[in-house]
């Protein structure tokens, strides 16, 4: 399997959510089981010889190919998620969209000074969003060995947003 088989599973759904913009939907892939697994394997390779402490994933899709790798990988999982949605004490960053702004949320007490974490979502597009998270995974002393990601959309330039981070995606698209 190769990163191209990957690319080519993918599929661009048009005007969603809204007029002009161009979705890159990953349910095909996730449909595949061996291709799901063979693509756990890609973004697990480069931590199998010494594993992070944990996996953080961002909400939604983020925490479908984290806990899987967190899994394969023998390390904990933490769930990034929108305002709201975690049940214990939280801390929370608040980040800008096109039109408005969000806020996600990690709980206070999931990663201490020193742990390592590796950051994972399905999709990196503006980097809004993974740049709030790895605030919040500072905020709590941890340390960020890396980004992974599925998919990169490159044209939107995230990457930029993060210039002190390792990051690593599958399937860049410019």
């Amino acid at each position: 399997m190769s990163k191209e088989t990957i690319a080519d599973i993918l599929r661009t759904i048009p005007d969603f959510p809204k007029p002009g913009i161009n979705f890159i939907d990953i349910t095909p892939l996730l449909q595949d089981p061996k291709l799901f697994a063979e693509t756990i394997d890609l973004l697990s390779a480069p931590y199998m010889d010494s594993p992070p402490d944990y996996i953080a994933g961002i909400e939604s899709r983020g925490f479908i190919f984290g806990a899987a790798m967190a899994l394969k990988l023998g390390c904990g999982f933490v769930p990034v998620r929108k305002q709201g949605k975690l049940p214990a004490e939280t801390i929370q960053e608040t980040y800008d969209l096109e039109y408005g702004t969000a806020t996600i949320e990690i709980h206070s007490d999931a990663l201490k000074s020193g742990d390592k974490v590796v950051l994972v979502d399905d999709l990196l597009a503006t980097g809004g969003t993974v740049t709030a998270t790895a605030n919040l995974i500072k905020k709590l002393g941890a340390e960020i060995e890396a980004v992974e990601f599925v998919v990169e959309l490159a044209f939107l330039n995230g990457r930029e947003k993060l210039p002190d981070m390792k990051i690593e995606s599958l399937v860049v698209i410019n």
